[in-house]
């Protein structure tokens, strides 16, 4: 049975700094895709960032320079470190996880079949 679960989320000032993390049971983080999304009421969830079983990595050209996705294979956990935060990256933050996925899809919502409940996220 595949869980993730997200943690970290808050409110936070613009500028500042927030990690999230992806505690993940049932699959092994190391062996596969990881992302973070993210969603507002009323849009669609947007890809944010993106890691694979190599530990190539995308991003969403809204976060670039900001963000940093990381993963700790012995820990299980998937990570996302938000720096400079801005008012616009308020949203609801998801965890994803696919095996067998191309680098080139890390960023697609429907290339995943597992998701988090997700974590709250507020920059004021």
């Amino acid at each position: 049975h595949v869980q993730l679960v997200e943690s970290g989320g808050g409110s936070v000032q613009a500028g500042g700094p927030l990690r999230l993390s992806c505690a993940a049971s049932g699959l092994t983080v190391s062996t596969y895709c990881m992302a973070w999304f993210r969603q507002t009421p009323g849009k669609e969830r947007e890809g944010v960032a993106g890691i694979d079983f190599d530990s190539s990595t995308s991003y969403a050209d809204s976060v670039k320079g900001r963000f940093t996705i990381s993963k700790d294979n012995a820990k299980n956990t998937l990570y996302l470190q938000m720096n400079s935060l801005k008012p616009e990256d308020t949203a609801m933050y998801y965890c994803a996880a696919q095996s067998g996925l191309n680098i080139r899809y890390v960023l697609q919502e429907v290339a995943y079949s597992y998701w988090g409940q997700g974590t709250q996220v507020t920059v004021s």
